[in-house]
């Protein structure tokens, strides 16, 4: 992830290019474990509106895939229809196909934590629950989660590579999210709560805007989650880096 802080005044130039050439931009923090439980009490989070989640990454055990920029995702969702993603990063916008963002399956997005943004593509589908359960043990082939597209895209980015069906499944890591209207800020925010198997936890605020409100966006934000006493400076994790570090660790 890029330091906003390190960046010439050309390279900042560019991160207004991505960021206006993308779909959507979402910023994140993650948070501080001493201080999870205040900052819920500030902005009036309920846990009891969670949605349970089961979340598996397919990779190599060597994490070739992600080493690639190519993450491959499905999830288990409480009450909702399953969901799969193939992801790539970075990338730049200006290079996408016409045809790939024309379709609505497709999304850029710039994700961006203090100090620091990524811009992203993802191609996502839809999977039935029982399905994800039924590849995770071993009994159904993980290409038959992916679309066509889905998995087209995947072939263009991950030619040398294992296929699809010869991936490992890395997980799961139950997760619990809720998305909620705190007083005082327009957009909605969304918690997460990641679990990961040492008993190690990532917590991470989240909201998303239009890139042509990116940067107002941010500057509420954060104004807003001070004002709340949430601290921004803490050292950031992605949940995703850590869940695939976890795995590829083997313990």
């Amino acid at each position: 992830m890029t330091r906003l802080s390190d960046m010439s005044g050309e390279e900042l130039q560019q991160v207004l290019d991505v960021v206006s050439g993308a779909d959507s931009v979402e910023l994140k923090l993650t948070l501080v474990e001493t201080k999870r439980a205040g900052v819920a009490q500030a902005l009036g989070i309920d846990p009891l509106d969670a949605q349970l989640r089961q979340v598996f990454f397919l990779d190599t055990k060597d994490l070739a895939l992600n080493e690639a920029g190519v993450v491959v995702r499905a999830r288990r969702r409480q009450g909702e229809k399953g969901d799969t993603v193939v992801k790539i990063r970075p990338v730049d916008p200006a290079e996408i196909s016409d045809n790939l963002r024309a379709d609505k399956r497709f999304g850029v997005e710039v994700d961006a934590m203090p100090g620091g943004y990524v811009c992203s593509a993802s191609y996502k589908g839809s999977a039935d629950n029982e399905e994800i359960k039924q590849v995770a043990a071993g009994g159904r082939s993980a290409r038959k989660l992916f679309s066509k597209r889905q998995r087209a895209f995947f072939a263009d980015h991950a030619a040398n590579g294992p296929a699809l069906e010869d991936l490992q499944v890395l997980g799961p890591i139950p997760t619990l999210r809720v998305k909620f209207q705190s007083k005082g800020f327009k957009h909605p925010i969304v918690g997460e709560l990641w679990l990961y198997p040492d008993g190690s936890q990532v917590v991470e605020l989240s909201t998303k805007t239009s890139p042509s409100e990116a940067f107002q966006t941010a500057v509420e934000w954060r104004a807003f989650l001070e004002s709340k006493g949430v601290d921004v400076s803490g050292e950031q994790q992605t949940k995703t880096k850590t869940a695939l570090e976890f795995f590829a660790g083997g313990t």
